[in-house]
């Protein structure tokens, strides 16, 4: 029988392999490609097209036109097209009786006791309901390879799958890709000071279920992106932006994957640092000098061994770099190479400071205990190991859930039974042995 800690090893390695929604596995993944795309560029002309509003002028038109006069029209009598539903409200209604009074009177009792048995349904239903959150992320397949043919040759068929014929063209890369928890950052409408109130919660992948409770953030309300919670963020404060889906509520999920890369990188390159927070940081409690020095080590003055910082929410927004050149060359020299490699991030960590520094009134006021922690800070580097590399189809655009129009390449194998020391080729290996074929 297998350990506890192996059976949840396997269970969670099973959460990196991507879920198969086709049905028939004689349809290769690049028909299916070509479907979903051209799907995607259907719904978009007739989503432009309702912008115009054409439906509305189908029908109108100028008139009579002067070849139809066929003589006075002034002369023909007038056609009243109304019906008699405008005397209907002119009609008396009859008096109610009082046994249809009884009647509706029984009638109404039924209907509040049916609506109290009703409501305790909907109270049941409402805890099963699933968040509007859900499965809201675009979510790549595995990239089918083959390396025992010729994969762009005309005569190996449609059904035997590979490198995509068009990969040098029209295709982005995207590594190294951290890893991580695919996850949604939303902010919302709050008042106060941007970056210190609190306005922005983290939704996962699947359930849409709120991660952490909402915490403050430089990003500007009604904005949706697409990320990757680091493994270590509570050392770090990092968290891996891969996509975007609305910016100040203006729909960018729409628009080609090389204008979402340069969107997310240019607004989330303007945004300002926020201020990192305070030791005594908490999502309920109010921070006071007790509170402080009790419930964090690290505030106390005579510990000689302070506790490491840990952030309790993510700080930095870091976007995954993207590779438009996807030659073969470049693919070889440049993309696979760093999508082995670890990546390096400098981030800011506050320093510890002797709560003796800060006088009864600043420690009461959390902006300016904040600030003066902000002004004590480190820059340290982080080192983000990468999960694999990611493909995306230059012309598509945002859409939910699994999509063929995004390639997930893995660095390591993926099995139902993980072994350590396995020496099993991954994924990434055959896609590089791929690329060098041809």
């Amino acid at each position: 029988m297998p350990s506890s800690k192996t059976a949840q090893a396997d269970r969670k390695a099973l959460f990196k392999s991507p879920p198969t929604i086709f049905t028939d596995k004689l349809v290769s993944q690049e028909a299916r490609r070509s479907k979903a795309l051209e799907e995607q560029k259907r719904r978009r002309a007739q989503k432009f097209d309702s912008s115009r509003q054409l439906d509305a002028f189908a029908d109108l038109n100028l008139g009579n036109s002067d070849d139809d006069d066929d003589g006075d029209l002034e002369d023909e009598p007038a056609i009243i097209r109304e019906g008699v539903s405008g005397f209907a409200q002119m009609v008396s209604q009859p008096a109610e009786t009082p046994s249809s009074v009884s009647s509706e009177a029984h009638k109404g009792q039924e209907t509040v006791l049916s609506g109290k048995r009703r409501g305790k349904n909907k109270r049941k239903r409402a805890k099963a309901k699933a968040s509007k959150w859900a499965d809201k992320c675009m979510y790549a397949e595995l990239l089918e390879m083959n390396e025992e043919a010729h994969l762009w040759d005309n005569e190996s068929g449609g059904a035997i799958d590979g490198l995509p014929r068009d990969l040098e063209a029209a295709w982005v890369a995207v590594a190294p890709v951290p890893a991580g928890k695919r996850c949604l950052a939303v902010t919302h409408q709050s008042i106060g000071v941007v970056g210190i109130s609190p306005n922005t919660t983290l939704r996962s992948r699947v359930l849409g279920k709120m991660l952490l409770p909402r915490f403050p953030s430089s990003l500007p309300p009604l904005t949706v992106l697409d990320c990757i919670l680091d493994v270590n963020w509570r050392d770090n404060g990092i968290i891996h932006v891969l996509d975007v889906l609305k910016w100040k509520g203006q729909d960018v999920g729409d628009c080609e994957t090389p204008f979402r890369f340069w969107w997310r990188d240019t607004r989330l390159a303007e945004l300002p640092k926020p201020p990192l927070p305070s030791r005594s940081f908490s999502f309920t409690a109010s921070h006071t000098t007790t509170d402080a020095s009790s419930q964090n080590p690290a505030s106390r003055p005579n510990d000689p061994t302070p506790e490491r910082y840990r952030f309790p929410y993510p700080t930095s927004f870091v976007p995954i770099p993207y590779h438009t050149d996807t030659t073969l060359a470049s693919l070889s020299s440049s993309v696979i190479p760093m999508a082995r490699s670890r990546r390096e991030i400098t981030v800011d960590i506050p320093v510890h400071v002797s709560p003796s520094v800060f006088t009864s009134q600043e420690m009461a006021v959390d902006g300016a205990h904040d600030q003066l922690h902000s002004r004590s800070a480190m820059s340290v580097v982080a080192h983000v190991d990468s999960d694999g590399l990611l493909l995306y189809v230059s012309q598509a655009s945002y859409e939910e859930g699994t999509s063929p129009l995004s390639c997930w390449i893995p660095n390591k194998p993926i099995t139902e039974h993980p072994e350590p020391s396995s020496d099993r080729d991954g994924p990434l290996d055959l896609f590089q042995r791929c690329v060098g074929l041809f």
